[in-house]
């Protein structure tokens, strides 16, 4: 499977919308800018497929903070254009794959739509499964655990795409990730830019380890992943 990456191609004129619907949880748009595709929920930018270093590392954080634990089942909060799922794919390492993604209409994207370069392969890995469902209902309602949970459906804890996220990392959201995780399980999450108070919040809802790494970008902030360990 080829990463879609092109960052010389965003200028290319203005974007192109490629399919508009209306889901479950409001609009959401995936249009073309040059070469580069785009995801946009209820007018607020997600994702692109300019980069995926700082999914990559949000994936690779959470396995290399496992010890070397056997056929780990991780659990990915969030399809978006595909990079954490596509790079879980490649590592034979991980077990079970499990995405949970809301939107039908990406999910759909990924199947025979445009996205579907990316991850045609990780889709067919037999390792893994789709879930469309919310996160937040999913946590709190499944019987499954996992030894990682990689969190990238919104741009921060401090920057949620849906009010009914923000819930997520309160300490009950935390404690609901907990549930998930089996002793010794990893959370980690994905953040636009780094969030000192999330640490806290984290520590204060008995993960161990915790601890921020950084991903450069070209300007301003770095994106960043928190994690925490759940004690065994």
């Amino acid at each position: 499977m080829a990463d879609i990456i092109d960052r010389t191609s965003a200028d290319d004129g203005p974007p192109v919308v490629l399919d508009r619907r209306e889901g479950p949880y409001g609009e959401v748009v995936l249009r073309r800018h040059g070469r580069l595709l785009q995801i946009i929920a209820n007018g607020c930018f997600l994702m692109d497929t300019s980069d995926g270093r700082s999914e990559r590392l949000l994936v690779d954080a959470a396995r290399d903070a496992l010890d070397g634990r056997a056929e780990p089942a991780v659990l990915i909060g969030g399809l978006g254009v595909g990079f954490s799922l596509a790079h879980a794919a490649r590592d034979p390492r991980w077990g079970r794959i499990t995405v949970v993604e809301r939107e039908p209409a990406v999910v759909g994207w990924h199947r025979d739509g445009p996205l579907s370069p990316l991850s045609a392969g990780a889709f067919a890995d037999a390792r893994t499964e789709i879930v469309e469902d919310d996160l937040v209902t999913y946590v709190n309602e499944t019987s499954d655990t996992f030894d990682a949970l990689c969190l990238d459906i919104d741009n921060g804890p401090g920057w949620t795409v849906d009010e009914d996220n923000e819930g997520l990392y309160s300490p009950a959201g935390l404690a609901s990730c907990a549930r998930v995780l089996e002793p010794g399980g990893v959370l980690a999450v994905w953040s636009a830019q780094p969030c000192a108070a999330f640490e806290e919040t984290l520590r204060n809802a008995g993960f161990k380890q915790v601890r921020t790494e950084e991903i450069p970008v070209a300007r301003g902030v770095p994106d960043v992943v928190h994690l925490g360990v759940r004690p065994g």
